[in-house]
């Protein structure tokens, strides 16, 4: 998924809700709504992926850092 493919889902069902609202199909309306909260479903899962990457990334950085410190010790010591 894509930042672009939640944007697209939200216009795009914005479009069809609103078009369902001025034609009174309620049909196309439900679908609009629908594919409109799909995008933005899709934008909270991909801001929650990033965010978790990002502190698993931090994590992977802070355990290898504390890695090569304790080599570094190590070294001095002997």
């Amino acid at each position: 998924m894509t930042d672009f493919d939640a944007m697209k889902d939200k216009v795009v069902g914005k479009v069809k809700e609103t078009a369902g609202k001025v034609t009174d199909n309620e049909k196309l309306e439900a679908k609009g709504k629908a594919q409109s909260l799909k995008g933005e479903a899709k934008e909270k899962f991909d801001d929650a992926k990033h965010k978790a990457e990002k502190k698993t990334d931090d994590f992977t950085e802070g355990v290898a850092d504390k890695f090569n410190d304790a080599v570094d010790d190590h070294r001095d010591h002997h």
